[in-house]
């Protein structure tokens, strides 16, 4: 599996406690978290000044949902790795967001391997995922 620790990940998610528990996951499974962002406006923004390998973007955001933030990174960065994350009841939004581009999805509530996984996956790495 490849290494998280050579991985920057932005956050983009509405809820602060969700940020908080995505960084602690993901910073207790070797990535690193240079960023954080809580609507896809400042997504957008916090891509183009961080250049992170990797985006975990919530779906359901206010200012800017994450399907239109989605289409704005990959119109930035074409080679964008996004993995959507959102609650169960979205299944169109996820189905339409791996369409316009996105690598993988989480769906909340989520396991902390999971996300690793699905980062890892769409960083390249070959590994199998454990599943949603």
């Amino acid at each position: 599996m490849s290494d998280p620790a050579q991985y920057s990940v932005l956050i983009v998610d509405d809820l602060p406690f969700m940020r908080d528990l995505l960084r602690g996951v993901l910073e207790k499974g070797g990535f690193s978290v240079p960023a954080e962002a809580a609507n896809g406006r400042d997504g957008v923004r916090q891509y183009v000044l961080t250049e992170p390998d990797l985006v975990l973007l919530d779906i359901t955001m206010p200012v800017m949902d994450g399907i239109t933030a989605l289409r704005k990174i990959l119109a930035y960065d074409p080679e964008a790795k996004v993995v959507m994350c959102s609650a169960l009841n979205e299944e169109g939004l996820i189905r339409r967001a791996i369409q316009i581009g996105a690598r993988d999805y989480v769906v909340k509530p989520f396991l902390a391997q999971r996300v690793v996984n699905a980062l890892l996956r769409a960083a390249g790495s070959t590994e199998p995922g454990l599943g949603v």
